[in-house]
């Protein structure tokens, strides 16, 4: 490794940097000097250097340009990092300005073909393991991308050489025409514990209930320690943005996205947003920037929840949002009490209102749409970073085109929809990984301005753009800090108190919604060791995709390895497969020794976000999605006959996308032969063996098909199923509620207006219990508000 210690440039101070030093607080009163040391992570090098009395902590590559510079006050040396090597400490560079300052005295330095790169977020980078690629040298060089999308796991071996590898390499970019930008690292949610997701898999991360079953707590404190503690992990694994919290309403029951918001009530998402937010970007429980902040980007502003029948944005068949309750206010309303958020990301959806005339001018997705993002930028002045969701600036007709939802723009050039997603107030594209048609853009954009069409030129339109982006980049610290020590990250990763903060929070978060004859009670562990359980067995068909054809699972309702942590001996059915490893049939076991049966339901599967599910592939007809398993026939007298929403057509007319007459296609249905399976094998036994349901549920669920035979019903919302059987075995007392009405049946579904919260009739059980927005159960009862 490189010697220590490296060249220092010392700056003489006078009287305004001094004053500059006034009121800091600073903590190591006998340190008077920075130190260093070296690190490394096996793969690069790294120096660390702390400041003394508080001063930030900074880190440079062992190997790259960077030097120090030296700054002498009050008795105390501080070291700042030089990073376009001249010598000087210029405003960007004094970590002791704020970040805005320092962000547009920066941005007046860069090129539009350097802030064009700030612009742009990377597609899914899922192989950190591969380390710095040929393909990312790419954007990182030539496209001057620095906003760089980490949708692998959470594997610390893989990620932290990764991260400091990119790190390293874009040091080695800065020149004296192109200031030095770090890269930030972006997540999706990576917590959940019952996610399915791609990093959903080992304990390399503290884990959570999903937002959804955030909202089940009912106590905002959950939601506000999840912030603070994943944001300490996210920073480990060198993530500085979170591409959330999604705080659309989950107006639309059968939407497919319902399990990661906050849940229907306004009230509610406000305020678990502004906790998620002040969470993340806080730093050790404090309401300030620093080592653990995280920048949160809300979405999908101006809420994505309405989509008609339930469809996802994602697609062509869900590319509608539909308001026929006239309630946009409220899906904005969501957003107003966290719009101290760094950043927020906008929808894919067009509006349209009950005629099915679009809400503002525009009939396309909100990126384009002018009259939503007026609510954003002037109504409500939002001044932070303005991301277009990822395939937004790509249309259906491009060459190549793969994810792509333009809506409404696609008979633009992409030069064209660049334009005019910036005139809307966008500041950065996700998905986009070369910078080529946001350089014509700005071509065009000059070009308008000088015939008068514009009333800004282009530079000026991209500093103001790339000043917003530097603020993201310097609020967390990137400019000083953007390393990561390898073994700090272990020490903090999946910690004993973020762990059991997470368990807590997933056991708070499970409802229990009916207990008949108090079938679950409180109980010892020991209570469960010597009793034998059957769990019956399930599978899901699948259904193909933008990545892929359909995939077939099969599976046993709960986890059996966790089941046999609790139970002496744990029974499942015997399964017969073909030739394709397909289930021919389920046997279910001798009951006769069984003291318990667990019957694990996930909610109805109609598909998942790329799946275009409501509209079948071959024929193109839409379908409807459904709540309950059977299969379900749309054609009561609540069904539109003729859509709200629907293209326009040559002739004139408009397309309708109404699923009248058609039938669902539920991908689990399995799931209810197992429950039937278990309820009529337990007949057979002759015995009063008790039926314990568990629904792990990312949205609403009708009921009617599993209650009455249920002897208690335990639902989670993105919960492990350790949480899960802990509830179901009274091992700890049920304080989850529901945070979305649970539908009396598809009549009531089809009646309610998709952007109206709480306006269906909710199901009522054998017990005379409702299962409305609020409800649920404890050891004594109906838990009271």
């Amino acid at each position: 490794m490189k010697a220590l210690p490296r060249k220092q440039i010392a700056v003489i101070t006078g009287f305004g940097l001094a004053i500059a030093l006034t009121g800091c607080t600073f903590g190591d009163a006998d340190s008077s000097t920075y130190k260093t040391r070296e690190v490394s992570d096996g793969t690069t090098d790294f120096v660390v250097v702390e400041n003394p009395r508080g001063g930030k902590t900074l880190s440079y590559s062992a190997e790259g340009p960077i030097e120090l510079l030296e700054v002498k006050d009050d008795g105390a040396t501080y070291a700042f990092k030089d990073m376009n090597g001249n010598g000087e400490l210029d405003t960007w560079e004094d970590w002791r300005l704020d970040s805005k300052e320092r962000a547009a005295a920066l941005a007046d330095e860069m090129s539009i073909e350097q802030i064009a790169g700030l612009m742009l977020v990377s597609s899914h980078e899922r192989s950190p393991g591969d380390g710095l690629t040929e393909a990312q040298e790419t954007y990182l060089s030539e496209s001057n991308l620095r906003n760089v999308l980490n949708a692998a796991g959470s594997n610390v071996d893989e990620t932290v050489p990764w991260v400091n590898q990119m790190q390293a390499y874009v040091e080695t970019l800065a020149t004296d025409g192109t200031p030095y930008v770090p890269v930030n690292f972006s997540s999706d949610p990576r917590s959940t514990a019952g996610s399915g997701g791609y990093n959903a898999d080992g304990a390399d991360i503290s884990r959570w209930p999903s937002s959804l079953g955030l909202a089940a707590t009912f106590d905002a404190s959950h939601t506000e320690e999840f912030g603070e503690m994943a944001s300490a992990e996210y920073r480990a694994l060198g993530i500085a943005t979170a591409l959330s919290p999604q705080i659309d309403l989950a107006t639309e029951p059968r939407w497919l996205r319902v399990a990661g918001t906050f849940g229907e009530d306004v009230a509610q998402n406000e305020e678990l947003a502004a906790a998620y937010v002040r969470g993340f970007q806080g730093t050790a429980g404090e309401d300030t920037w620093g080592s653990e902040s995280v920048n949160a980007m809300i979405k999908h502003w101006a809420g994505d929840g309405p989509g008609e029948g339930g469809r996802e944005s994602h697609t062509e068949a869900g590319k509608y949002g539909v308001y026929p309750g006239g309630n946009l206010s409220e899906h904005t309303e969501g957003f107003l009490g966290s719009l101290d958020s760094a950043a927020v990301m906008t929808a894919y959806s067009i509006a349209l209102d009950e005629n099915g005339e679009p809400l503002f001018d525009d009939r396309t997705g909100t990126a384009y749409d002018a009259g939503r993002m007026a609510i954003l930028r002037e109504e409500n002045g939002y001044d932070g970073v303005v991301v277009t969701d990822w395939g937004v600036m790509t249309g259906v007709n491009d060459p190549d085109a793969f994810i792509a939802m333009a809506w409404g723009a696609e008979d633009l050039t992409p030069a064209e929809r660049y334009v005019k997603v910036l005139e809307t107030g966008h500041d950065m594209f996700g998905g986009v990984n070369d910078a080529t048609h946001i350089l014509e853009a700005a071509d065009l954009w000059q070009q308008e301005f000088e015939a008068g069409e514009q009333e800004i030129d282009a530079e000026t339109r991209f500093r103001e753009s790339g000043a917003r982006i530097l603020t993201l980049m310097l609020n967390p610290g990137l400019y000083e800090n953007p390393f990561v020590d390898i073994e700090e990250s272990k020490k903090i990763l999946a910690s004993d108190d973020k762990v059991k903060a997470g368990y807590d929070a997933q056991l708070d978060s499970v409802v229990m919604l009916k207990n008949n004859g108090e079938t679950v009670t409180a109980a010892d562990a020991e209570d469960w060791s010597d009793k034998t359980v059957y769990i019956p067995r399930s599978y899901n068909v699948g259904i193909a995709g933008a990545f892929g054809p359909a995939e077939y699972k099969e599976y046993a309702g709960i986890d059996l390895e966790v089941a046999e942590e609790y139970f002496g001996t744990v029974l499942t059915d015997e399964v017969v497969l073909d030739e394709n490893e397909q289930v021919v049939s389920y046997t279910a076991p001798d009951l006769s020794d069984v003291d318990l049966v667990l019957v694990g339901l996930n909610s109805p599967d109609n598909g998942g976000t790329f799946t275009n599910a409501g509209r079948d592939p071959e024929t193109k007809e839409f379908y409807p999605l459904s709540l309950q398993y059977r299969p379900y026939t749309a054609d009561g007298e609540n069904v539109r006959q003729t859509s709200i929403s629907g293209d326009l057509l040559a002739d004139g007319s408009k397309e309708n996308r109404s699923y009248y007459g058609k039938t669902s296609k539920v991908l689990n249905e399995s799931d209810l032969d197992a429950f039937e399976r278990a309820r009529d094998a337990i007949a057979a036994s002759g015995k009063d063996i008790p039926l314990i349901t568990v629904l792990k549920a990312s949205n609403a669920t009708i009921p009617a098909e599993f209650e009455a035979d249920s002897d208690a019903l335990i639902v989670g919302f993105g919960t492990s199923d350790a949480a899960l059987l802990d509830v179901a075995l009274g091992l700890h007392e049920p304080k989850g509620r529901l945070p979305i009405q649970f539908p009396a049946n598809m009549d009531t579904v089809e009646a309610q207006l998709e952007d109206v919260a709480k306006d269906m009739t909710p199901y009522t059980d054998a017990d005379g219990n409702t299962y409305d927005y609020g409800f649920g159960l404890n050891y004594s009862g109906v838990i009271s508000e």
